[in-house]
């Protein structure tokens, strides 16, 4: 479809330029995340490395948010995310709802 600017009544909306905006992070950039923060590569995310992981997600208090992913999702309660319990991360990140923009 073309458009032409018609003076009189502005450019229709249907041919404005689109604008990136909010989207969701999906599980493979999760999984990405964690393998970035996961500084000792041992696999698997203390505290301190969950902290980093939500503050490379944008969360306003990445420090409740660790301790809050711990309680969901270290089932053997090592105090760590290991790569086996990484599935239930993921699931709680994106409860969270999570966004980049798109540029």
């Amino acid at each position: 479809m073309f458009c032409f600017r018609d003076s009189s009544k502005g450019i229709p909306s249907s041919c404005q330029r689109k604008r990136g905006g909010p989207v969701p992070v999906n599980e493979a950039q999760l999984k990405a995340i964690f393998k970035q923060c996961d500084i000792n590569r041992d696999g698997r995310l203390s505290k301190q490395e969950l902290k980093n992981f939500f503050t490379l997600l944008g969360s306003h208090l990445p420090g409740w948010r660790a301790g809050r992913v711990l309680r969901h999702a270290d089932g053997n309660e090592d105090g760590y995310v290991s790569e086996d319990e990484l599935d239930g991360l993921v699931k709680y990140a994106l409860r969270c709802g999570y966004t980049h923009i798109v540029k």
